[in-house]
């Protein structure tokens, strides 16, 4: 794998580029190839707590794990254990798919003894569903509807493009919008 860190108010030192391509290198062993994309790493500081976001992307896959926590070394060993934890969910999902469909073909190495050991049961379930009309607004009007619900998102069409958009409360306290690509 190769590597891109960033550091963002931290000065990344030859100490830290080789703890996170050591711990981060792990994760090769669940592939039968190990993925020739690029994996980003940002580091930041804010307020005496240190944050590292990994990010990588594969074909059918994203991986993105993010972690803040007051040591760094700490933060990057909780964020691998986050990754380990997705890797493990999709491959479960993805043997279930292959086995069903009785293709031989598996994405991930054969860890056998380690995953009858680790292997997450949890199955995704869906408990509520909603349904509502999408009210035409811009995205203003969508946040004020987000905050008096006390939501963390709301789903709304915008009244200009008339896309269906998303707004979201960041956790720096500010907001995003998420649209569509033409």
């Amino acid at each position: 794998m190769k590597y891109n860190i960033r550091g963002e108010n931290i000065e990344v030192t030859g100490a830290i580029r080789d703890y996170v391509e050591k711990k981060i290198g792990k994760l090769e062993r669940y592939f039968d190839t190990p993925p020739t994309s690029e994996v980003h790493v940002n580091l930041s500081v804010y307020n005496d707590e240190q944050q590292i976001e990994v990010t990588i992307p594969m074909t059918d896959l994203l991986l993105r794990g993010e972690v803040q926590h007051i040591d760094l070394y700490a933060a990057i060993d909780l964020v691998v254990d986050k990754l380990e934890r997705q890797i493990r969910k999709y491959k479960t999902k993805v043997n279930r798919k292959f086995r069903q469909k009785g293709a031989p073909k598996h994405i991930f190495a054969e860890l056998e003894k380690e995953a009858n050991q680790k292997e997450d049961p949890e199955e995704i379930e869906i408990v509520r569903t909603k349904r509502f009309n999408l009210k035409p607004m811009d995205s203003e009007e969508a946040i004020l509807q987000m905050d008096m619900l006390g939501h963390a998102f709301f789903v709304f069409t915008n009244a200009i493009t008339d896309d269906t958009n998303v707004v979201y409360r960041r956790k720096d306290g500010k907001y995003g919008l998420i649209e569509p690509t033409s």
